[in-house]
């Protein structure tokens, strides 16, 4: 069975490559393109860590992201930590893939914290005594769905969803071409 990656680049490249070093007959459609957004950043001194929910917070923040180096970092998983000591952070702790959870962790001296964000994001409850100042600076926009995915969406295949709102995008995409969706497994 053909499985089908949607999220966008980079990951959708690594992701498929991953797959088929695990033997899978993968192929990438990214249904979704990452921009970046103009953004201003607090002054540092008013910001005691930075907070990361993705990878592409890092790499589409630009210059105004390198007055914040050398900070505290905390980062959802493993990945978006790789790629804030990749740009000078102290990774003081990594998540699961939970933002609140990783809020739950907090270092005593970090009551101010810089969530460097895309647009689409959960909504989090700091702690009490805890600021969040959050600054968008990228967004995930979806795309149409290509016409070649659409075909090869008639038959069985495993579609990898990388968020709730991928699913959303996912599924009306698959409404607007016509497609059956019981026919498609899905691996989130």
């Amino acid at each position: 069975m053909q499985v089908f990656v949607i999220r966008p680049e980079p990951g959708c490249r690594a992701t498929v490559e991953a797959a088929k070093a695990l033997g899978l007959d993968a192929q990438g459609h990214p249904l979704f393109e990452v921009k970046p957004l103009p953004w201003d950043a607090p002054p540092r001194d008013e910001v005691d860590a930075v907070l990361l929910g993705s990878a592409n917070a890092l790499r589409h923040a630009g210059e105004e992201l390198d007055g914040f180096a050398g900070l505290p970092a905390y980062a959802v998983g493993a990945k978006t930590a790789e790629a804030a000591r990749e740009a000078d952070f102290e990774v003081v702790e990594t998540g699961e893939g939970n933002m609140q959870d990783l809020l739950a962790r907090l270092s005593p001296g970090h009551q101010r914290l810089l969530r460097i964000a895309g647009r689409q994001r959960v909504q989090l409850a700091p702690p009490d005594g805890v600021t969040l100042i959050e600054c968008e600076v990228y967004s995930s926009d979806p795309l149409p769905m290509p016409n070649p995915l659409a075909l090869a969406l008639r038959q069985p295949a495993v579609v990898l969803l990388h968020s709730a709102i991928a699913a959303h995008h996912f599924a009306k995409s698959c409404e607007g071409k016509g497609i059956d969706r019981t026919r498609i497994a899905i691996a989130a």
